[in-house]
């Protein structure tokens, strides 16, 4: 996730310039070996600094003489490396080389012992990514077809539909080598959210050509008529997702323009499939679907929507009374900005656990400070060991002494804390990666630092990470806004009116609310990734629901009073706007299951339950705000031409 972060930010800015003065960077791993001697230590460490991608290893050697007695040395160093013969070595892993080299640390050190940090976070994404990503479609795509064969009345229309989907989803896979590289998380997620957001497209064509084909017996004939029917729909439906995903790309943190620009690509191919494939692939196969006729496995509609319109009035009150706790509550969630934690029940969550049961906790931050007032540097360091949560400094000043000057000893001991231009100072804390206390480290570090030094810079997984939550905050709020409005005059066009865009963005947005607030209510932490992409997401994938109601509702409000055409809307299309969810619903809660990586599962459960959100308030609260705005709708709708009999 680091290198999304724009080049501007302060720990991107650190990290490059430590880059290009010191040629050690820091260590992103740590291994822990149990039961071993000082020797057997000493050959392990010199096992692993052997391995390709692995270009260092530190371990107790490197900051403490082990030709005196242990006994004599500082008892804090000691035990910051070995505790109880059991070994703990600080290693760098080389970025690109992060699979191999954990794989190769594995078979060194065995199921008895430990690996854990950022290399490795690294690793396990990347090797989870491929077969995860096949392990939810295997799940997923049995399940649509069920959804649809259920949905529909031929063996053969489901196979359509997800052809015809599925060329697109592969082509927009394909296209990403001209990107170049896309981010883990969007080859884990864009895929099957392609899938699922567009499958509406194929179904308003195929469900209109089988509506057609009753009146004509030219299927040519009853195809275009389905294609002009269906347009409408159709393009509402993909321009409010387009644009929704357009808002993601506007992001300062890369991730989002990483997503944003995949799906833009999968909403444009998947709609150029639907209106141009999907016809020719139909009238050369229609027979198909004439030949495969079963009877419909789906009950009778007709009368529900008087029953729902019976709680219109409570509907409404319901809206009134959740809609303000829920704003309130989604501000209110506490946030994780990295990848959070592994589960349990995996060898990473496992290995972390035990490190920190033996170690405790051990968060790396370098700071650069420029090089030459010895004095000074001695003071800073003297301050930071003093500070809590601090457990050890590494510096020149304290390991050496700030007596010797460093032109008197060979490279090798200085070059890990010298450059041509700066100190380098190595803080280990007792810290998580985030969080309150963490985030409250880092200030106080550059707090100290600024005080000593006009320039000091801070690296390190904690200080990425505090950037990050400055970062996205920002990005939350104009991406929330841009896929507000944008879908707004999007709707404002589609409807020609301003009332029901209003309408249909307060059933949404309520429903993504609500969503967003479970996190605050249960006490669980969301990943910000996940929340930041959702509040998008959910939104222009779900108000596909609200434009297909209100569009059939309009349509028979010419012809009929508010209450009938409502009750006759619900009964007609209650169904198809529960496929949709359904599927939507079905692709988040199989990414929830099978996804080990917190951002990916945290958009699946996000996604899961906010589709099933957005098809409750379409269908319970949006018909109740249809008929008590009704009045005011055809007021500000242009040429609403309403029915005005009795």
């Amino acid at each position: 996730m680091v290198d999304y972060l724009p080049g501007n930010s302060p720990s991107l800015q650190a990290t490059d310039l430590m880059e290009e003065e010191f040629d050690e960077p820091v260590e992103n791993a740590r291994v822990m070996v149990r039961d071993v001697s000082i020797t057997e230590a000493l050959d392990y460490k010199e096992k692993l600094d052997e391995i390709d991608g692995v270009t260092n290893v530190m371990w107790l050697d490197d900051v403490i003489d082990l030709k005196v007695p242990l006994e004599m040395a500082n008892e804090d160093t000691v035990e910051s490396y070995y505790e109880g013969e059991s070994a703990l070595f600080s290693i760098t892993i080389e970025e690109g080389k992060e699979v191999e080299a954990t794989d190769a640390i594995y078979a060194l050190i065995g199921e008895d012992n430990a690996l854990a940090g950022e290399a490795v976070n690294t690793a396990v994404s990347q090797k989870m990514t491929g077969s995860e990503s096949m392990y939810a479609a295997a799940l997923l795509v049995p399940m649509i077809i069920i959804i649809l064969v259920i949905s529909t009345t031929s063996w053969v229309e489901p196979v359509f539909f997800l052809t015809a989907i599925g060329v697109s989803v592969l082509i927009n896979l394909g296209t990403n080598i001209f990107i170049g590289e896309i981010s883990f998380v969007t080859q884990s997620v864009a895929p099957i959210l392609q899938l699922a957001v567009s499958l509406d497209y194929a179904i308003f064509l195929l469900h209109s050509f089988s509506d057609y084909r009753k009146e004509t017996s030219d299927p040519k004939e009853a195809m275009l008529r389905a294609m002009k029917r269906s347009f409408p729909a159709i393009i509402a439906s993909a321009s409010t997702t387009f644009f929704g995903f357009t808002a993601l790309t506007f992001m300062d943190f890369g991730i989002g323009a990483d997503l944003g620009l995949n799906l833009l690509k999968g909403i444009l191919l998947s709609f150029i499939s639907v209106m141009v494939f999907l016809p020719a692939l139909t009238l050369v196969f229609y027979k198909w679907i004439d030949r495969t006729k079963h009877r419909s496995f789906v009950p009778d509609f007709k009368g529900i929507g008087k029953h729902v319109m019976k709680l219109r009035v409570p509907s409404f009150i319901l809206l009134l009374i959740v809609i303000v706790p829920a704003f309130l509550a989604q501000n209110e969630t506490s946030f994780i900005y990295g990848t959070g934690e592994h589960p349990d029940n995996t060898r990473a969550g496992q290995d972390v656990e035990a490190i920190q049961e033996e170690f405790g906790k051990n968060m790396p931050m370098v700071l650069l400070v420029p090089e030459g007032d010895r004095a000074k540097e001695e003071e800073l360091v003297q301050d930071l060991e003093d500070m809590p949560l601090v457990s050890s400094v590494m510096s020149y000043v304290n390991l050496v002494s700030p007596a010797i000057p460093p032109d008197y000893l060979e490279e090798s001991m200085t070059e890990s804390f010298y450059s041509d231009n700066y100190a380098r100072i190595t803080l280990y804390t007792e810290t998580d990666a985030e969080g309150e206390e963490a985030f409250s480290l880092v200030e106080k570090v550059k707090e100290t630092a600024n005080s000593y030094y006009d320039e000091p810079h801070l690296l390190g997984e904690s200080v990425t990470l505090y950037d990050m939550r400055d970062i996205v905050q920002d990005d939350n709020t104009l991406v929330n806004t841009l896929t507000v409005v944008t879908v707004a005059l999007v709707l404002v066009l589609t409807f020609r009116s301003i009332s029901i865009p209003l309408v249909l963005l307060v059933t949404i947005q309520s429903s993504v609310w609500v969503n967003l607030s479970f996190p605050y209510f249960t006490e669980t932490p969301l990943v910000y990734v996940g929340y930041l992409l959702i509040s998008t997401i959910q939104l222009a994938a779900t108000v596909d629901y609200a434009i297909l109601f209100t569009e059939y509702y309009n349509h028979l409000r010419k012809e009929m009073p508010a209450l009938q055409a409502i009750k006759k809307t619900i009964d007609d299309k209650i169904f198809a706007i529960f496929v949709s969810a359904a599927i939507l619903s079905s692709v988040g809660f199989i990414l929830f299951i099978t996804s080990s990586n917190p951002i990916v599962s945290s958009i699946g459960l996000l996604l899961g339950r906010g589709a099933l959100l957005a098809f409750l308030m379409v269908v319970f609260v949006l018909p109740a705000l249809l008929v008590l705005l009704d009045g005011f709708i055809r007021r500000t709708t242009w040429k609403a031409n309403f029915y005005k009999g009795e």
